[in-house]
């Protein structure tokens, strides 16, 4: 089992962020990427959020750096950890920009990307950018499939029901030969869409035994990554720590999402230390 982060500072949602990532500077942002690359974690995530309704602040956070922006700046500052997406939202782009904007973070990043996709869930996002709501889980199947085989290749060529291109040249594109993509979602319909069409599955809001139960429900292709979120304190509870990262194992994760408390940037990289030197005690 591999710990990936939920990257303080780039996304604060009220009840989760710490005070301090509200003060926090790119300097702080920095040094916790370094200090997760040199501790051997696997990723770093950051979403994507355009504008979020005022009335939907208090519940979803007001905080979301641009992934793309904060991702490369990240590659710039560490030399291993991946960097993932948590997520795009398909509907928001066409798959050629996504190709090109990604494929390109791939490059300057030595092959690092995690492409983290998701269909969308704020309307009045949809509405203020411009983008369709209806049938946005058919489109972003249809854009999936197109990002798939556009994502790694100079020539592009796709037809399907709602995007359609032929002869297409993107450069530079993604370094990796298959870009891995993992799909976030909550229902049985989002695990189908990652099992069919991507590389693993991000569920959030579901606890342990619902996503057992929707897991056991699928036949899971060899390889796939089952991505599970927790949030942890394990220089005030090592015990605790221990026991949510075990029971996330047990029902099925490859990789967890930590979310990690702390006081400040400084204590924040001594938390990481402390969270490693937890896993690496797994039976």
């Amino acid at each position: 089992m591999r710990l990936g982060l939920s990257t303080p500072v780039v996304v604060q949602v009220p009840g989760i962020a710490s005070p301090w990532e509200a003060e926090a500077g790119i300097a702080d942002l920095a040094r916790i990427a370094s200090a997760a690359d040199g501790l051997g974690f696997d990723y770093l995530t950051c979403s994507e959020h355009v504008a979020v309704p005022s009335t939907e602040a208090a519940v979803r956070g007001a905080v979301y750096w641009d992934p793309l922006a904060t991702l490369g700046f990240l590659a710039a500052h560490t030399r291993r950890i991946r960097l993932a997406t948590s997520v795009v939202v398909l509907g928001y782009h066409h798959p050629l920009e996504i190709a090109k904007r990604y494929g390109t973070l791939d490059k300057v990043s030595s092959g690092r990307l995690v492409l983290g996709v998701g269909i969308g869930s704020l309307k009045a996002e949809f509405e203020l950018i411009g983008a369709p709501w209806e049938q946005r889980a058919a489109r972003a199947d249809d854009a999936l499939r197109a990002v798939r085989v556009s994502l790694s290749s100079a020539a592009s060529c796709y037809r399907g029901p709602f995007y359609d291109y032929q002869d297409m040249t993107v450069l530079p594109h993604a370094e990796q030969h298959r870009v891995p993509i993992w799909v976030g979602g909550r229902s049985f319909g989002s695990l189908r869409r990652a099992i069919g069409l991507a590389d693993g599955w991000m569920p959030f809001g579901l606890t342990p035994d619902e996503v057992c139960e929707m897991v056991s429900r699928a036949d899971l292709p060899a390889g796939f990554e089952v991505l599970l979120s927790t949030a942890v304190d394990p220089g005030a509870d090592p015990v605790g720590t221990r026991a949510r990262l075990l029971t996330l194992r047990d029902a099925g994760a490859t990789a967890i999402t930590c979310s990690v408390r702390a006081d400040s940037a400084r204590h924040y990289c001594d938390q990481l230390a402390r969270l490693r030197d937890i896993e690496e005690r797994f039976p």
